[in-house]
């Protein structure tokens, strides 16, 4: 009986053909169509290489090589629409799965988003209702932002009978982060959640330990618990971020006991200082746009920094070589390091400082600028010859070569010191003389902190 071989190998054939048809389907003379209806949907440029049909293993169409924006901020690997077939026959349609594959976003493709998702004013509820997606399905997604990078991630989106989100979940390929998001009437609830992972934007800060709990809407975003543990300490507070016009920035932190080494270098390149911090700052931000916010940021907080050192530069040795144009490279260890930082527009201005280091005090005030570059006044009390000095010392240089050199007035003094009384007791005292008389008639204010 060959007739059921006969039958079986018809059979595998049809179903290879089957398989191997859809493959020869092209759907690519509607991509002019689509182009087009989409362009007018997002008001942006909307291109699309190629779409076909597939009926295994369910029916379901295939967009590949979508790019949206005429510089291209979104660009997609491909997306796959797959329908209810029964729904085809029916007035509302039914996706049941859209797959986003390889989506790429630009920080400027995100402020878009809320345009493009907003409903059209000329589309009625009876319109928008004839096609009704479940679940949508992001694989190796990305958000570029140019020297840096979020993902590549997956992300899950359930979707009700009514089309709004029920439930968003999004975790990176490597598992270091996860984020929960669910609607709340007209706001949506954020919990997330990270180890080892590195702050895709900005300093690449590493946490340990992060938690982050708070509501968006579609004007802002209350993050009202941030807790995180990084470089052997703990940072926790608050921030907010609205974008009704341009985008405002706002929060607070508590760090403690937050090791310095590793933060200051990537804060600030080229900084060098160990010791555990303790601080409060309090930061806000207003820009156009996300790429313009971190220039625009202020922050000011008091802070502590205790059993540390400053690399490339030696306060001490700098106040007792008087004679030496100008003192660099050494270090300053200190038992503490007080003072009140303002960052604005990438200006560093540190007032009220105070070191405290056994035979070393210092008190003063020191600016870096945006370019790196130093300046500003410490005022060295050191012991000398028995006798303790307080030795006005300029600072310039920058932050990969710092220099230290004694103020006129105090070079002048150490010079007439040293020449009536001999050197040792007469350079010191001619110091001291010299830099009392100079500060006398120094008009400079070195700054206030803000409050």
């Amino acid at each position: 009986m060959k007739w059921p071989k006969r039958t079986l190998a018809v059979l595998a054939a049809l179903l290879a053909i089957a398989a191997a048809v859809p493959f020869f389907i092209s759907l690519d003379d509607y991509i002019p169509r689509i182009e087009k209806e989409a362009s007018a949907r997002l008001a942006e440029p909307v291109s699309i290489k190629r779409v076909r049909f597939s009926a295994l293993p369910l029916p379901h169409v295939t967009i590949e090589g979508i790019s949206v924006g005429a510089t291209g901020d979104v660009s997609i690997g491909s997306v796959v629409v797959t329908p209810g077939l029964f729904s085809l026959m029916q007035s509302t349609k039914v996706i049941r799965r859209i797959e986003i594959d390889a989506l790429v976003l630009t920080p400027k493709a995100i402020e878009k988003i809320p345009a493009w998702t907003r409903p059209q004013a000329a589309q009625s509820p009876r319109a928008a209702a004839q096609v009704r997606v479940e679940s949508i399905r992001l694989k190796n997604a990305l958000v570029d932002f140019g020297k840096a990078s979020f993902g590549p991630f997956d992300a899950r989106i359930s979707l009700g009978s009514d089309g709004a989100a029920q439930e968003a979940s999004i975790a990176t390929v490597d598992g270091k982060l996860k984020a929960l998001i669910k609607p709340d009437h007209a706001e949506y609830l954020l919990e997330l959640s990270a180890k080892s992972w590195t702050l895709p934007a900005g300093p690449a800060l590493v946490f340990d330990e992060l938690t982050v709990k708070g509501v968006a809407s579609s004007a802002d975003l209350k993050l009202g618990e941030i807790s995180a543990k990084l470089y052997g300490g703990t940072a926790s507070g608050n921030a907010a971020l609205n974008w009704r016009k341009g985008l405002q920035l706002a929060g607070k932190l508590d760090v403690r006991r937050l090791e310095m080494r590793q933060v200051a270098t990537l804060l600030s390149p080229g900084t060098r200082i160990s010791g555990t911090l303790d601080a409060q700052p309090v930061f806000s931000a207003s820009a156009k746009s996300a790429a313009q916010l971190m220039h625009a940021l202020r922050l000011a907080t008091r802070f502590e920094v205790k059993n540390g050192t400053l690399l490339g530069v030696d306060i001490e040795k700098a106040a007792t070589q008087l004679f030496k144009q100008a003192s660099s490279g050494g270090e300053t260890r200190f038992e503490q390091l007080s003072g009140h930082l303002l960052l604005e527009r990438g200006d560093y201005r540190f007032t009220q400082l105070k070191i405290a280091s056994g035979a070393l005090a210092a008190d003063g005030h020191v600016t870096i600028s945006a370019k790196k570059e130093l300046s500003g006044r410490i005022n060295a009390e050191v012991k000398a010859a028995g006798a303790s000095t307080g030795v006005p010392l300029n600072v310039a240089g920058t932050l990969d070569a710092p220099l230290l050199y004694p103020t006129g007035g105090t070079m002048a003094g150490a010079a007439a010191g040293t020449a009536i009384m001999g050197p040792g007791i007469g350079t010191t005292m001619g110091a001291k003389v010299g830099g009392w008389v100079e500060g006398l008639f120094d008009k400079k204010d070195p700054g206030k902190p803000a409050k």
